[in-house]
This record gives C-alpha cells, sequence and structure tokens, in this order.
C-alpha cells in the first residue's frame, strides 16, 4: 500500500510540473505577439537610424574637438617621418660598417644560410649547393635593350658580341656560321656606326648604345685587346637585366647550337686556353729547389686560362661583381691584358689584404668548345678526332684569323678534307 502512496504523488508531482511548462510556454507566445520588441525596447528615433561610420564622425566632436584630432594627426605624422629617417640612418650605419670590414678584410662577403639547419647524409652522398640564384630583373637599367632582348632572346639566353670596322670581314663569317647552324638568340654590339648598317644590310640583330665618350673612343678606334676590354662592362648591363649571356669573340666558327651543351650549372662557364686533358683541367706540378735537400720538391695545383673571348654568364651577384672587378681594372692599370685580369679575379682565393671572388666555375669541354691550337696541332692529325664535330672552334692561337676561319668552314661544312694541311701548327 505504501508503495502504491509514493508512486502515486510522483504522478501528480509530475503532472504538475508538466501543467506548469505548458502555461509558461504559452504565456510566452502571447507575450511574444503583443510586444515583438520586447518590454524595452530602444527609443524608435534610434531604429530609424542605424549606427554608421558617418554618424561616429559627426558625432566626434561631442567627445573632442577637431583641434584635438588635427594635433593628433600631425603629431602621428612627425613620428612616421621621424621613423623613416631613423631607418635611413640604420642602414646608412650598416653599409659603411660592412665597408669597413671589407677594408680590414674580415667580413665574409658570401654567407650561404638554410631556412633550418640540415643533417649530413651517408657517406659519399652528401653535395653541397652549386648554383646560385639569379638577380632580379631591373628593366629600368636599359629600357630600349631591354625591348631587343625580349624579342631576341630564347629562354632569357643570347649570343653577343662586339665589334667595330676593323672586324667585318671576320664578323661576316662569324654570323654566316651562326645562321648556317639555325641559332636565333645572338646579338651584335655595334661599337660604330659603319658596323650598324653592315648588320642591317645582312639582316643580323644589332644594337648601338648610348653615346659615352670612354666607350665610344675605345670601341670606334681601338685594336682586338683594347676592345675585348670594354665588354666587361658593356655586359653588365645584360644581366642585369635578368639574361644569361654566351659572350662571343668574332674570330669564332660555329658549328652546332652551343645553348645545347651548357651545363648552367656555374657562374662562369668557359672554354679553356688548354690543349689537352690536363692543362685545361688540372693537374699536379711538381716545383723542385734542390737546395732545400729533404724538402725539395714542392706540389702545385695548375690549371691553364680560361679564355675571355669565349664564356658563358648566368646573372647573379657573384657574375656582376666579377665584371665590375675587371673594368675596374682596366680603367685603373691601363697596361692591364684583360684575359689575365679575369683570370686572376675567378682564381685568386681569399688572402690577408685581399677578399677573392666567390663564383662558382666550369671548364668546356676542350673537344667541343675547341681552341686554335688543339684543331691545328693535335686534331687535324688523329684520324678518329678528326671524326669529332666541334661546337665553335676559336681561332685564338693565331694571328691570320680570316684564312683560317674560313678554312675550318671549307672542312667542318663543306666537307673538303684538305681545308686544314696548307697551315703550320702555330704562327710564322
Amino acid at each position: 500500500m505504501a508503495g502504491r502512496r509514493e508512486k502515486y504523488g510522483q504522478s501528480i508531482r509530475g503532472s504538475r510540473i508538466a501543467g506548469a511548462i505548458a502555461i509558461g510556454v504559452l504565456l510566452g507566445c502571447v507575450f511574444a505577439f503583443l510586444y515583438p520588441n520586447g518590454f524595452f525596447s530602444p527609443d524608435p528615433r534610434s531604429q530609424s537610424h542605424p549606427v554608421s561610420k558617418s554618424n561616429l564622425q559627426v558625432d566626434l566632436p561631442n567627445c573632442e574637438s577637431t583641434e584635438g584630432v588635427n594635433m593628433m594627426k600631425s603629431e602621428y605624422r612627425k613620428l612616421t617621418e621621424k621613423n623613416a629617417e631613423l631607418q635611413k640612418q640604420v642602414r646608412e650605419l650598416n653599409q659603411k660598417l660592412q665597408a669597413a670590414q671589407q677594408g680590414n678584410g674580415r667580413t665574409q662577403e658570401q654567407l650561404v644560410v638554410s631556412s633550418q639547419p640540415q643533417k649530413a647524409g651517408p657517406f659519399g652522398t652528401v653535395k653541397s649547393l652549386r648554383t646560385n640564384p639569379p638577380v632580379m630583373p631591373d628593366e629600368s637599367v636599359n629600357p630600349r635593350l631591354a625591348k631587343l632582348l625580349a624579342e631576341i632572346a630564347v629562354g632569357k639566353e643570347v649570343i653577343v658580341a662586339l665589334a667595330n670596322s676593323n672586324v667585318k670581314s671576320m664578323l661576316e663569317v662569324w654570323f654566316n656560321s651562326i645562321k648556317k647552324v639555325g641559332i636565333p638568340n645572338y646579338l651584335v654590339v655595334a661599337l660604330d656606326d659603319a658596323i650598324v648598317e653592315f648588320c642591317k644590310e645582312n639582316d643580323v640583330p644589332v644594337y648601338k648604345r648610348d653615346p659615352d665618350e670612354n666607350v665610344d673612343f675605345i670601341g670606334k678606334s681601338g685594336g682586338n685587346h683594347a676592345v675585348s676590354g670594354l665588354k666587361f662592362r658593356i655586359l653588365r648591363e645584360f644581366l642585369q637585366l635578368g639574361y644569361g649571356v654566351l659572350l662571343s669573340d668574332v674570330d669564332i666558327v660555329y658549328l652546332q647550337n652551343p645553348f645545347d651543351h651548357l651545363y648552367r650549372d656555374s657562374d662562369v662557364e668557359s672554354m679553356s686556353d688548354g690543349h689537352n686533358n690536363m692543362t685545361a683541367y688540372g693537374y699536379n706540378d711538381v716545383f723542385d729547389e734542390p737546395s732545400m735537400g729533404w724538402a725539395r720538391y714542392a706540389h702545385t695545383m695548375r690549371i691553364w686560362v680560361y679564355n675571355s673571348g669565349f664564356f658563358y654568364i648566368r646573372p647573379t651577384i657573384p657574375s656582376i661583381e666579377l665584371l665590375d672587378r675587371v673594368a675596374d681594372r682596366l680603367t685603373t692599370q691601363p697596361n692591364s691584358w684583360d684575359q689575365a685580369v679575369f683570370n686572376e679575379e675567378l682564381a685568386f682565393p681569399s688572402h690577408p689584404g685581399y677578399i677573392g671572388l666567390y663564383a662558382s666555375r666550369r671548364t668546356m669541354d676542350i673537344y667541343l668548345f675547341m681552341n686554335s691550337k688543339v684543331l691545328f696541332k693535335t686534331v687535324r692529325k688523329d684520324a678518329n678526332l678528326k671524326k669529332l664535330k666541334p661546337v665553335i672552334v676559336h681561332v685564338n692561337y693565331h694571328p691570320d684569323k680570316f684564312p683560317r676561319m674560313k678554312a675550318v668552314v671549307e672542312y667542318y661544312v663543306n666537307g673538303k678534307q684538305d681545308a686544314l694541311d696548307a697551315f703550320p701548327d702555330g704562327s710564322v
């Protein structure tokens, strides 16, 4: 009996609670219908004028005066200008500090920092970074040249040769060989008006720089070495515009497209003046000094120089620095030979009082990018080597350049097997 009474009481309490909830819901619906904005609705005037930026601006004078706002804006401008001036001073001080450190030989001019430290891999698998990143192109340097290069370059690369009227005959052999191979991306930098007209008559891409007294005087009247020295100044703009340049003297015959045979993994990729694998790619040379007794033999590493008349140069900071260094030395040391200076800047390491150039370099295959010593002293006398077809032949070792260039064309292009036979190994 007691159990039934408890259950009955619980049932009544549950019914009362349910009823109260139902009544509450009903009353809520009624009030919601009668007072849709609630008991404490905002001022009707505010409903018709929602808050906006314009209202805030209109009401702002209630909080503070226009004069105060203008004063704060003026103070903000002053602080901004002061901050910009301080940043400029910091940059100038940093530049002066770097220059002072360079003068003392204590700065590391190139520092490659990985975003995250890396673990070294297993033995024999570790490889360092090989290629410097290209510069950001700056067309403001020379808009006219930028427009021309955009039309003729292929893959942001171009062959460039400097020429004046003194080398007109060789220039003709040069560009005819390029046309025969079918190379579209080449350009002649004319150093006088006669070459401009000559190139236009032969449908050869040509570019003449804006007037420059120092360059024009040498360009119009200078010999081979003087003109050769100009290229380091002129090439700088090409690199700043973001183009890789295959610099070419005009005493060169093209037999294949050189762009198909470049590695592009170095700042400078150059043909060698070496005449065999040892001299071109490096060797251990022993210096003998008998007076030293037991220590009479000193080992040295040697390599024959790069030819400054044919090299590929990528648009990188070290490449531009190389051009600047060579051009500066040729200006301040007028009796210097450009090829010697070019190689010294590439090869000399940093040492007390001197900061070396941090540029990577590669030696081209001497049987593909062939100098005339290799051709006339070795290749033409070897039955197997004679079967090879080089990419280019550079008549750099011989003063009788024009007849030898024509003979190279006869031999490799026209198939005349005895075309090279009449020439001596060297000059006479």
